[in-house]
């Protein structure tokens, strides 16, 4: 019988070919816009991980419960040694090494007396042995003046924070703060650029700073207060995060050192977790509308193309068909209808979803006076649910349309169809 029909839907393309476009096009747009907003709401989470949090994080149980206080004197040690046990453990990160600290940086005038004061938060990463941070923090678009540090001893500062204390290019400031022991630490830095993040917070004061210059002043050698973990495809994957989270801790549950590393993965840090889950709804919401928009005009469609098939029916009731064969037969229709503008409508827009996620869309030109940090290119992500989130409207309401058109065949009357016929 499917053979029958399908034989007859091909032969018959006033039946088929408008309905399976009209499919293809819905479950290609459903298709599209999900890996488009997966991709937009994707790369908003994966730069602030980038440049906060990680995927996953480890630090001490004691920095875990003290984090606003950035307190380095919980900080991790022996990071040289942890981080190469991570990588043994866990190949499939890329790890990372930072410190975060806080204070004052102090101005001096021509006599080395203080002329100005700013307080600044910042960053100790990898300035100088690897372009690896500067690229995931995205940080070389950053720059408004000056360069990049070559060489120890030089620093990036925020442009708002480098105009209000009135500084110049090579200018040397001392960053006033406190060691890993409580002591007073001062050390001098030479400014050799400065950034505009787009985020207030930040261009308040923010400073970057190559990691080993940051260690020596803070004296936090082989000590860092976070190591992060970053998959290798720089896409975040909460379901295997966890499952990392969760097998690093048990190596160390029955340690109760508060100075015990402790991992714990994007999903549940803070600020980024409910970053997270708010993200992930709302992506949700949206498709779940876009999804019951779509599927409301396919089961339109569905319905529409049954009722003008209601001479056809009659027809065949007149001559001897029986009503539940007929009811049969336009289920599977709408089924293979659906069916085959789902396969069509899935390819079309997996095939533009991948061109959207390989090459992107440079939005630079619009991006470049943003007051928030946002990549240049915008991309879509092909997720798993990708591949078949068109059947939803592909397949099930269009069937669901055709069942309630079909609904009339059983109220039609023999008395009735002569009548219909002559007309």
């Amino acid at each position: 019988m499917i053979k029958f029909l399908l034989k007859g839907l091909l032969r018959d393309r006033s039946r088929s070919l408008l309905p399976i476009i009209v499919v293809a096009l819905g479950v290609m747009i459903t298709v599209f816009m999900h890996a488009y907003l997966s991709g937009v709401f994707g790369e908003s989470l994966e730069k602030t991980a980038n440049f906060n949090d990680g995927h996953v994080r480890v630090e001490t149980k004691a920095y875990a419960e003290n984090l606003s206080q950035i307190p380095n004197d919980l900080a991790l040690i022996g990071v040289d040694t942890l981080k190469k046990s991570l990588k043994s453990l866990y190949p499939e990160y890329s790890w990372v090494e930072r410190v975060e600290f806080a204070g004052l940086l102090d101005v001096p005038d021509s006599a080395g007396n203080t002329r100005m004061q700013g307080a600044v938060v910042g960053k100790g990463i990898d300035l100088l042995n690897s372009e690896e941070e500067i690229k995931r923090m995205e940080l070389r678009k950053l720059l408004v003046k000056g360069k990049f540090p070559s060489k120890a001893g030089e620093v990036l500062l925020s442009d708002e924070l480098f105009e209000k204390l009135k500084l110049q290019l090579n200018d040397v400031v001392t960053l006033i703060s406190s060691t890993m022991f409580g002591e007073m630490a001062m050390h001098n830095f030479t400014v050799a650029g400065t950034l505009h993040f787009g985020v207030n917070v930040l261009d308040r004061g923010m400073m970057i700073a190559d990691i080993k210059d940051i260690q020596t002043a803070l004296n936090m050698e082989d000590a860092a207060g976070l190591v992060l973990g970053f998959f290798n495809n720089n896409v975040y994957n909460n379901k295997h995060a966890e499952k990392t989270n969760t097998d690093f801790n048990k190596r160390y549950e029955n340690d109760e050192d508060k100075f015990a590393p402790v991992m714990s993965s994007l999903a549940e840090n803070g600020v980024m977790g409910i970053s997270y889950s708010f993200i992930k709804n709302l992506a949700g919401f949206i498709i779940l509308v876009f999804i019951f928009a779509m599927s409301i005009v396919l089961w339109n469609a569905g319905l529409i193309s049954g009722l003008r098939r209601y001479g056809e029916f009659g027809l065949r009731l007149a001559i001897g068909e029986n009503k539940k064969e007929i009811y049969r037969s336009l289920i599977w229709e709408a089924a293979l209808v659906g069916i085959i503008g789902t396969i069509i409508g899935t390819i079309l827009g997996l095939s533009v979803s991948w061109l959207m996620q390989e090459y992107g869309i440079n939005m630079s030109n619009i991006t470049k006076n943003s007051s928030i940090m946002m990549s240049d290119t915008i991309r879509a992500q092909i997720t798993p649910t990708t591949w078949f989130i068109g059947l939803i409207p592909g397949i099930v309401s269009t069937v669901v349309g055709a069942m309630l058109a079909g609904i009339g065949i059983y109220k039609r009357q023999t008395a009735n169809l002569f009548k219909e016929l002559q007309n």
